[in-house]
């Protein structure tokens, strides 16, 4: 890391941000040319890792599990302003994207995040352990919230298709955002230890990290806003490329939902770098919080800023999902149970929950 530093901040942390933004307004709304698409990419993938750099910051002041809240929140916000600004202008295309993308981060997290800190983190230190209490909690939640906003509306009788009556939809809303409300309230008020990462003895994990000084107050204010840029820039850069993906997807002959996938793939970066980071660092409590808790911020948001946009909304709201996602929900649910029942994990479980993610990749290709 650079030691030439402005505010406690290495220079190219504070330099990323502004090229990225600037990268996102000269690219908006324009069709992108090779040189252009690959500034984009470039962009794309610098704002993502100083992204994480920046959350780490915010992180090491606020503490856990302060710090994966914040970037779980920053980034679903602005993915949920996307998925509204992309629904109004849709139209009946839109329909689906909703419940597209709040499945795919709920894969993305609880397979592809969680199974990637595993298996790297399970291949440096054998063994990680993490507190059952904090992620029963969380996937308790999870799957209620998958179950009343997505399962629930495929057989619901008062509306046409798997959607919604409004006043189902109103339901279901207000129902995600008090469960989400009472779990962020569990997660740093009420049972705030649970959520700290531990050691192999189960004690709370005193590594180099907590000894190294914390940042002062106006250096991670200025990162907390930084980090607001980048994902800004991270969310706008990855809609500036969602034509190009679109159209090399139909080219290919393939569902228009993988550009979706491809999408929440690319603005879940961010979260995915810092899980894995954090079980390298046999810290395998703050892995587990980033993606169970990026998944209920995803379904805890969304659903009830839908449901408020749907009042001027004029398109049709799809969020029932279909045979062979609830299938692979379920199964997810069930590994998920047991590999958080003993709050030790190893290479195996690691490698299954990649597994389950590569039949969602692999069914949203070929489905």
């Amino acid at each position: 890391m650079s030691r030439s530093v402005t505010q406690g901040l290495p220079r190219w942390t504070l330099v990323v941000p502004a090229l990225a933004f600037l990268d996102l307004v000269g690219s908006w709304h324009r069709d992108l040319g090779m040189v252009l698409l690959l500034l984009v990419c470039i962009g794309l993938g610098a704002a993502v890792f100083a992204a994480v750099h920046h959350a780490e910051v915010v992180a090491h002041k606020v503490g856990e599990p302060f710090g994966t809240l914040i970037l779980a929140l920053a980034v679903t916000v602005i993915e949920v302003a996307l998925i509204v600004t992309l629904m109004a202008s849709g139209g009946d295309k839109a329909a689906s994207l909703a419940r597209d993308t709040v499945f795919a981060a709920v894969m993305i997290t609880c397979n592809g995040i969680l199974g990637l800190a595993l298996v790297l983190g399970s291949l440096r230190h054998r063994v990680q352990v993490f507190r059952v209490q904090a992620s029963y909690s969380a996937l308790t939640v999870m799957t209620a919230l998958v179950t009343l906003s997505l399962v629930l509306p495929t057989f619901t009788t008062s509306a046409a298709g798997p959607r919604f009556s409004p006043a189902q939809l109103a339901f279901a809303g207000v129902t995600s955002l008090v469960l989400y409300g009472v779990f962020v309230f569990i997660q740093t008020v009420r049972h705030r230890d649970y959520f700290l990462p531990v050691s192999a003895d189960g004690d709370v994990d005193e590594d180099e990290d907590h000894h190294a000084e914390a940042p002062s107050t106006a250096t991670a204010l200025l990162s907390l806003g930084l980090l607001f840029v980048c994902l800004v820039s991270v969310v706008g850069l990855a809609k500036t490329v969602s034509p190009n993906l679109e159209h090399a997807v139909q080219s290919a002959g393939l569902p228009l939902s993988v550009v979706g996938v491809v999408i929440a793939l690319l603005v879940l970066l961010p979260e995915t770098i810092a899980a894995v980071r954090a079980a390298l660092r046999n810290r395998l409590q703050t892995s587990v919080n980033l993606a169970l808790g990026s998944a209920l911020a995803s379904i805890g948001l969304t659903i009830p800023a839908i449901a408020l946009a749907s009042i001027w909304l004029s398109g049709p709201l799809v969020l029932g999902l279909g045979g062979t996602e609830m299938v692979l929900f379920a199964l997810t649910v069930v590994t998920s149970i047991i590999t958080l029942s003993t709050g030790r994990a190893t290479l195996l479980q690691g490698a299954v929950h990649l597994a389950v993610f590569s039949a969602f990749l692999f069914l949203a290709v070929s489905p």
